[in-house]
């Protein structure tokens, strides 16, 4: 018995160090790629004019996307624009086909929505990121710290 928990613990601490290896591998590629494209938070996010980096910077700039993308939207969703609107002139009159009826165009201000849900996607993927691989960590530690409570009991004897 005693040398089955020797072995298990061994193998804890092993696989203990293995996910904090790999939790702080993801935590740097996340920095990394984050880094890489060199965004700033506008002045009026809950973080302003700061490198974006971390899940708190991360968390302030798709806020803030989303914010400006209600403003120029008319606080209009995505789900609740049609898809399609009627055609102005120079003048802000309805342009009229030769029936009599509206020219219809694709609403523009719908685009502004793809645009802004690919962004904040991307940058709550990066929060995710930044949580899971912190958890690995966390999960590694305890295994860790496991292996070494029972190899310190085996040791004195106190697990037979």
């Amino acid at each position: 018995m005693a040398q089955l928990l020797k072995i298990s613990s061994l193998f804890v601490i092993v696989v203990g160090i293995a996910l904090v290896v790999g939790g702080l591998w993801g935590i740097a590629f996340t920095y990394k790629n984050i880094t890489q494209e060199k965004i700033v938070t506008p002045a009026d996010a809950s973080i302003p004019e700061k490198p974006v980096r971390g899940p708190f910077t991360l968390k302030a700039q798709a806020d803030i996307i989303r914010e400006h993308t209600l403003k120029s939207t008319g606080d209009k969703t995505f789900a609740e624009m049609p898809r399609q609107i009627s055609k102005l002139d120079e003048n802000n009159q309805q342009v009229l086909d030769a029936n009599g009826k509206p020219v219809m165009v694709a609403n523009t201000a719908r685009d502004i929505w793809i645009t802004a849900t690919t962004l904040t996607t991307a940058l709550s993927l990066g929060i995710l990121s930044y949580a899971f691989s912190s958890l690995i960590v966390l999960f590694g530690l305890i295994s860790i710290w496991i292996g070494v409570v029972f190899g310190a009991l085996v040791r004195r004897g106190k697990l037979v």
